[in-house]
């Protein structure tokens, strides 16, 4: 998120005594027998997976989703023709952009393959097949009391580098831990103590990244050089739907973060600007200092393009995706795939506040063309 909200205020104590950062585990979503909520049992126990196929395709096994109890329906592994086609991506070789001040970005134009529809079919497969979040809260500003409604879908995955998901299948992201572990448990990972009762886990269950976004992170990992425990997913459902100017500067992401930004669906605008710069004591600015806070840079991000943001980039720098208007305000259907690593806990705990919290579920109505609210079948 773009402030730090309430979460330097308890960093501190939450981090005293919290392990080294370290490879974050795989991630799993348990057997693909399990918790299947909403859907009819057959007579075989097994639960019948024709209430989430969507109307025209082909019908799926129960092994091709992945399925945890903090999962409000099960979520689809990727189509084969993508599966078969994720091995050859990025489609391209990335273009470094570090020609301003604190500024270090790889840029794939693209990173997933536009030509015959890959791109374009991996949007549609995530926005039909995902839950999405209309997040609400309220925040302080300056003694006065303001209630925000996110203006973008979001919804998010993950667990921090302290703590694993406790699995005995890997029907999800990443592969399980063995051992026939509950899976409805969370583990603290140096001492296998179950940590599921943390005051940073129970306000809102966290989930595992499921397998379709999972492949798309084990394939950002090896191209960004660097590794990632949480994935947010934002749509934008039209030019109206936009987020403002900000930095994913969080403290519990460590000083330099690396976060992979991926976009699916129409094309929008990606804005950076630096922030402002003060003069050096007793002097002015340079003129790189005022060209890099005069001049922000736009990068017309396409369905398929990836842009990393590493190095000094979170700490100096802003970026926002701006609304459209006019002719382009009816323009839509954008998914921005973020990945991430947070390091305590308290960053579990601030992603589910601000990408899923306590309101309804929505899912695409491929009918209406629009979320609607998703109502358990029983």
């Amino acid at each position: 998120m773009s402030r730090k909200r309430t979460i330097d205020a308890f960093f501190g104590a939450a981090s005293a005594g919290a392990p080294e950062p370290k490879k974050p585990c795989d991630i799993a979503t348990g057997s693909p027998e399990t918790h299947l909520d909403g859907l009819n049992t057959n007579g075989n126990g097994l639960k019948e997976l024709d209430a989430v196929i969507a109307p025209g395709t082909a019908a799926r096994k129960s092994d091709d989703y992945s399925t945890h109890p903090a999962y409000p329906f099960p979520i689809p592994h990727l189509p084969s023709a993508l599966a078969a086609e994720l091995p050859s991506w990025p489609a391209s070789l990335g273009r470094v952009i570090n020609d301003q001040p604190d500024l270090d970005l790889l840029y794939f134009e693209p990173y997933v393959v536009r030509g015959g529809g890959s791109a374009r079919s991996l949007f549609e497969f995530l926005r039909s097949e995902l839950p999405f979040y209309r997040v609400e809260y309220d925040i302080n500003r300056g003694g006065t009391s303001t209630h925000i409604r996110t203006p973008r879908w979001t919804t998010v995955f993950g667990l921090d580098d302290t703590s694993r998901f406790s699995s005995s299948s890997s029907s999800g992201g990443g592969g399980g831990s063995g051992g026939g572990e509950d899976i409805t448990k969370i583990l603290d990972v140096k001492t296998g103590r179950d940590v599921s009762a943390d005051k940073f886990y129970t306000r809102y269950k966290p989930r595992p990244i499921p397998k379709c976004l999972d492949d798309l992170r084990l394939s950002a990992q090896v191209a960004a050089g660097c590794e990632f425990n949480f994935c947010l997913v934002n749509y934008y459902a039209s030019g109206a739907d936009s987020i403002s100017f900000h930095s994913d500067d969080e403290r519990f992401l460590g000083p330099l973060p690396a976060i992979a930004s991926f976009s699916l669906g129409a094309r929008r605008d990606f804005l950076l600007k630096h922030k402002p710069i003060p003069p050096p004591p007793g002097g002015e600015h340079t003129e790189a200092m005022r060209n890099a806070t005069s001049k922000p840079l736009k990068l017309p991000l396409a369905s398929g393009d990836m842009v990393l943001m590493r190095g000094l980039t979170q700490a100096n720098w802003l970026h926002s995706i701006p609304k459209r208007t006019g002719k382009n305000a009816t323009d839509g259907g954008r998914i921005n795939i973020t990945f991430r690593r947070a390091l305590v806990k308290p960053g579990t705990d601030n992603y589910y506040n601000y990408n899923v919290g306590t309101g309804p579920v929505y899912k695409w109505d491929a009918v209406s063309r629009e979320m609607r609210p998703w109502k358990k079948i029983l």
